[in-house]
């Protein structure tokens, strides 16, 4: 989420434009830069100080997370939907690699997907190759680890290269 504004119905930007009075190179900004984590938290835009508002008691801060993990939720089921199944569920890159919390809210509640986490085993990983599902889970629930700048830096070579 960081400060994108993420998953918004196209009405509301008019809206907000005319309300805040933005005019459309204002209402970018605003959508890119001032929403998503930061925009719903009025915290920061990064996850991990996100978690620790949540952690103290702060109610904007958790309603960013259930917002976060409720588009998880949209996410797993729709795309559960589109492939007829699912045989697992991947969390990876920062937030997915390094945050047990956003996974473990991520996956409460879709136990009839066929998903069950191995909550204990979850609080421990942090950025390394992990099964993370129970063991009688009927899906496989990973850690995968990314390094997406070294990704960056290859995709950046090939193009230049051509």
């Amino acid at each position: 989420m960081g400060t994108r504004s993420g998953c918004i119905d196209a009405s509301a930007v008019t809206f907000l434009e005319k309300k805040l009075g933005l005019d459309p190179d204002q209402m970018s900004d605003y959508l890119n830069k001032k929403s998503g984590f930061l925009g719903v938290s009025g915290i920061s835009s990064d996850n991990r100080d996100v978690c620790e508002a949540v952690s103290k008691g702060d109610k904007r801060a958790k309603l960013t997370t259930d917002m976060l993990c409720y588009e998880i939720k949209k996410y797993i089921g729709s795309y559960t939907a589109a492939m007829d199944g699912l045989d697992a569920v991947l969390f990876t890159g920062g937030i997915g690699e390094n945050s047990w919390e956003t996974r473990e809210g991520a996956c409460e509640g879709m136990e009839f997907f066929g998903i069950k986490l191995d909550k204990e085993l979850n609080k421990t990983v942090k950025g390394k190759l992990t099964k993370i599902s129970a063991p009688d889970s009927k899906v496989e629930v990973w850690v995968v680890p990314t390094n997406e700048e070294l990704l960056i830096a290859r995709d950046t070579l090939a193009l230049i290269s051509k």
